[in-house]
């Protein structure tokens, strides 16, 4: 027969580890729903920690002003284009006419200006009404007719593509052009100085954009149906949310934002170029995706793809530095880029 002391002390072992049990699961939830609620954090972490990394091995040879302005300044485009694409990606799209849009937007603003006459600013106002309406068929596709969005852009990215060649003739306007006839096209391209710090007036675009669109997004009605249509579609409907409406708001404003990014994209390389831009399609997605937002949809933070992007311009250039083969800034951006989709699922599943 049991002891009944050594039964009430086997029984109080028993409770101990399923507190002990428990305790864990719930250490572990905290960590996940810290994650799900702040999506953002993730490449935050993996952002300080890069720039802790290379500032060790490099000292005063990263931290200096130049190489940290530097990297805002390459990594300007890919954040304007990504931060479109995030809009898409947070209603559970995807877009792969961002850099077509992007190029053909400035070579029209560059052929309005030389080859019909027309004022800078007309022709800049030219190109960003096309991207717009580059942007409105994408939706109107997508939201109407309920096309794949990936079938659709890449049907529009490959129709910007051909039409970005025809109508430019392939042929690039020279920065001296530029510079002499029409220097609003280079706007963006201008700097100033902060304290030894060099910023151009592109940069100060993209962190703007961002900032808008981080307070639009989480603090406007039309920010939460986003993340509303990209979370459940069906449900949203059933809520009233016009989900065609919000699809094709969201893809005419990234493609007006895709149509800016063009205007600076002169700016940053000088001049009108139509074969600039053709991997910024990828990029924008690399920012995305490494920024922590889902490509599931409905989760995600536009502060996120600003890290994702920062990300990839300081492995760029601290690699750079460093005298690395560029192949592997690609092989270590591609690991943290399945690292990120692998940490999404993680944090969904259990969020689910």
């Amino acid at each position: 027969m049991t002891n009944p002391t050594e039964a009430e002390a086997g029984l109080a072992r028993r409770n101990e580890s399923i507190a002990s049990f428990e305790q864990q699961i719930t250490l572990l939830s905290r960590l996940q729903h810290a994650l799900h609620s702040n999506p953002a954090l993730v490449p935050l972490i993996v952002l300080v920690l890069s720039i802790v990394v290379f500032g060790a091995l490099l000292g005063g040879k990263f931290f200096s002003s130049f190489a940290l302005t530097l990297i805002l300044q390459q990594v300007a485009i890919v954040g304007i284009v990504g931060a479109a694409q995030s809009l898409v990606i947070l209603t559970a799209g995807i877009d792969l006419s961002v850099g077509a849009i992007m190029v053909l937007s400035s070579v029209v603003m560059g052929q309005f200006t030389f080859r019909l006459g027309m004022p800078p600013a007309v022709a800049i106002a030219f190109g960003l009404v096309l991207g717009t309406f580059i942007g409105f068929v994408n939706g109107w596709l997508i939201a109407r007719v309920k096309l794949p969005p990936f079938i659709v852009t890449l049907g529009v990215w490959q129709i910007a593509l051909a039409s970005n060649f025809l109508y430019s003739g392939n042929e690039t306007i020279r920065a001296q052009e530029i510079e002499t006839q029409a220097p609003l096209l280079q706007f963006f391209g201008q700097s100033f100085s902060v304290a030894g710090a060099v910023f151009t007036y592109g940069v100060i675009a993209f962190i703007a954009i961002v900032l808008v669109l981080a307070y639009v997004l989480r603090h406007t009605a039309w920010g939460r149906h986003v993340y509303a249509v990209g979370d459940d579609a069906e449900a949203a409907k059933l809520a009233g949310v016009n989900t065609r409406a919000v699809l094709i708001s969201v893809y005419m404003l990234s493609g007006l934002i895709c149509a800016f990014a063009g205007w600076v994209l002169i700016g940053r390389i000088g001049s009108v170029s139509p074969t600039s831009g053709q991997t910024a399609n990828i990029e924008s997605i690399t920012a995305v995706v490494i920024g922590g937002i889902s490509l599931f949809g409905g989760r995600g933070s536009i502060m996120g793809m600003l890290f994702g992007a920062l990300i990839v311009g300081v492995f760029s250039l601290g690699l750079r530095l460093l005298g690395a083969d560029a192949q592997w800034t690609y092989l270590l951006i591609g690991v943290l880029i399945i690292a990120a989709v692998a940490v999404d699922q993680w944090i969904r599943k259990v969020s689910a």
